[in-house]
């Protein structure tokens, strides 16, 4: 895999659009409340430092070629599934369970990953670790809240690693005229979901009226989701000539995986609701961790890989 001017342009597009973003979120501060006394404008501030540290990040790792790229997302999933586990259920009679959830499951799924071995990759979490993980922690006797502690487990290592997988997995797809630019369909899988995010929040500040869910996340409107979705497909439309679809067929998958985006940002929000805290960690400060940052492309990351996989290949 090597860096094509396409990824480098694109970065340097997002690397422009970053740093517009800050200058106007720094003139919106020093204008309307230099005390930091806005909510809305400190968070979008806070959410423009959060998509630089990614950018450079991903950045780094695309320079870096397939092993930079598989090991940065290892990392990400270990970090996201300790902020998943540290708000669940758990009994002394699990540590040997979690331990192996950390030290066993995620680095064989990724060294699975590496080593482009699809047949088990695809099934090795939601098979061998669905079945086997709750017997590692039946085996310690603990029977009272076992069946919350083994499914909050199961839905943390599916969330957390499984999903998460499904991004650097794009490298191993074997795209007739597209080989060895894999790292362009994960760029443009985290760019199109990413400006979906921060343009449905903006449409939604903007015109937002009906609450989607109201219970589960007060800021998601149908005026955002709407409007967000639709800017967000136009723009991976647009990006159609650095991908193996045609315009339409980018089209289409830009709105499929800004829908799963935004679909995937409420379930994750009525998890943290159930759990009765506003964020998932602390990586950003006073702004949350990383699920909070990416947990729309841990729901599109799947759905965009199978149909890439499915029609593509």
């Amino acid at each position: 895999m090597t860096t094509t001017p396409h990824l480098i342009w694109l970065l340097l597009g997002v690397a422009l659009i970053l740093i517009l973003a800050t200058v106007i979120g720094e003139l919106l501060r020093a204008k309307v409340a230099p005390d930091g006394s806005n909510p809305v404008i400190e968070n979008l501030n806070a959410r423009i430092a959060a998509w630089w540290g990614m950018v450079v990040l991903l950045s780094l790792a695309f320079i870096a070629g397939r092993p930079g790229v598989v090991i940065l997302f290892a990392i990400l999933s270990f970090s996201a599934l300790r902020e998943f586990l540290t708000l669940t259920a758990k009994a002394r009679a699990d540590h040997w369970a979690l331990a192996g959830a950390f030290f066993v499951v995620l680095p064989v799924q990724y060294w699975l990953i590496g080593t482009d071995w699809y047949g088990l990759y695809s099934i090795f979490i939601p098979v061998y670790a669905f079945l086997l993980m709750p017997v590692v922690s039946a085996l310690r006797g603990e029977t009272k809240g076992y069946l919350t502690r083994v499914a909050e487990t199961q839905w943390a290592l599916m969330i957390c690693v499984y999903c998460v997988s499904h991004v650097p997995a794009l490298l191993s797809l074997n795209i007739p005229g597209y080989e060895g630019r894999g790292v362009i369909l994960i760029a443009w899988l985290i760019f199109t979901v990413q400006l979906s995010d921060v343009m449905q929040y903006v449409w939604g500040k903007l015109i937002g009226r009906r609450k989607v869910a109201p219970q589960l996340s007060p800021s998601k409107t149908w005026e955002g989701l709407i409007g967000g979705t639709l800017t967000a497909s136009a723009a991976g439309a647009a990006l159609w000539w650095m991908t193996p679809f045609s315009l339409m067929q980018a089209a289409g998958m830009a709105l499929a995986v800004t829908l799963m985006g935004f679909f995937g940002g409420l379930v994750m929000s009525a998890i943290k609701r159930d759990k009765g805290v506003k964020d998932w960690g602390h990586l950003i400060a006073g702004h949350g961790g990383f699920l909070d940052r990416l947990d729309s492309v841990v729901f599109a990351a799947p759905i965009f890989f199978h149909l890439t996989r499915w029609f593509w290949t």
